[in-house]
């Protein structure tokens, strides 16, 4: 693995333990440019994956718990008047950091889901006109509980298209959650290991990693097929899941200190980028998750030599 990336995994595993799956696909998310949605039952140490995250790349940190109250202006801001000089001033919202957790954004409005949305595909958010950049790198983790759903808002298919990853943390083993008795996590000091312009080389060094021919035709063989099987699919991957697999795989080479990519890199993260894009067909028995289903089709998929 690439030393640099190691350094910042094993920084994160620190209070992040016995997850270094978990950690990896999030660390690759973040050097391919895309946001994650983790979805879990509470008290697993999502805020605390976040925080650590953004600690370990010495980059800004927010976080906004959503509720049904919440206003648009709460993530993207607004516009105040001066009331001594008369001038307009911009008020950030919680969206102006590196990294945001956007804790169980299921509870809140469709309008302020979309307010969130719109500053993650476009980098930048638009108040009373003006046009603000949000700091780089920006990067989004939300997180949903997919227990509790009660009074929810379920995000829409094309809203949770713009995830590059959905993932779950799931419960710790026994040695890992004894070992967290000892530590308490939450209380273990964490250092910067790598500033965000070492971040922002290394996401150039991924867009730099080769693809041949044959592996981007394995990936859109990948994608194709949750097209084709319409009797087990009801919504087939989009293309923008075929670019997401692709840059997935650059950035997980490049952390496995490759200059190009393998099929074992596309496979390694085809069931977290295209589960959360595809719908089950109403009647079908044969698979009880989307993630089996992906599954099923990487292990079937014919692979490049």
């Amino acid at each position: 693995m690439n030393p640099k990336i190691e350094q910042l995994i094993n920084n994160i595993e620190k209070v992040i333990l016995g997850k270094r799956d978990v950690i990896e696909k999030i660390v690759c998310a973040m050097l391919a440019e895309g946001h994650v949605l983790i979805e879990d039952v509470p008290g697993v140490g999502k805020t605390l994956l976040a925080e650590t995250l953004a600690k370990s790349v010495s980059g800004s940190f927010g976080r906004i718990q959503f509720t049904p109250d919440l206003m648009p202006s709460d993530v993207i801001g607004y516009t105040a008047i001066d009331i001594k000089t008369g001038e307009s001033e911009y008020r950030a919202g919680a969206a102006m950091c590196n990294f945001l957790l956007a804790d169980e954004i299921n509870r809140t409005s469709p309008k302020v889901q979309s307010a969130l949305l719109e500053a993650m595909e476009e980098k930048q958010i638009s108040v009373d006109g003006t046009t603000h950049k949000l700091p780089v790198p920006f990067m989004t983790l939300a997180t949903q509980n997919p227990i509790e759903t009660y009074g929810t808002y379920h995000l829409p298919e094309a809203q949770l298209d713009r995830f590059l990853m959905r993932l779950s943390i799931g419960y710790p083993d026994r040695a890992a959650e004894m070992a967290m008795l000892d530590i308490m996590p939450q209380n273990t000091e964490v250092t910067a290991v790598m500033s965000l312009d070492e971040l922002l080389a290394l996401r150039e060094a991924a867009k730099q990693v080769t693809v041949a021919e044959n592996v981007k035709a394995y990936i859109l063989t990948i994608v194709a097929a949750t097209r084709a099987n319409t009797q087990q699919i009801k919504l087939g991957a989009s293309p923008r899941a075929s670019i997401a697999l692709y840059k997935a795989a650059q950035a997980m080479a490049l952390m496995n200190d490759r200059g190009f990519v393998t099929p074992d890199d596309v496979k390694s993260v085809a069931v977290s980028v295209l589960s959360h894009r595809i719908i089950l067909a109403a009647g079908q028995q044969e698979y009880n998750t989307p993630q089996q289903l992906i599954e099923n089709i990487v292990a079937e998929a014919v692979v490049p030599i």
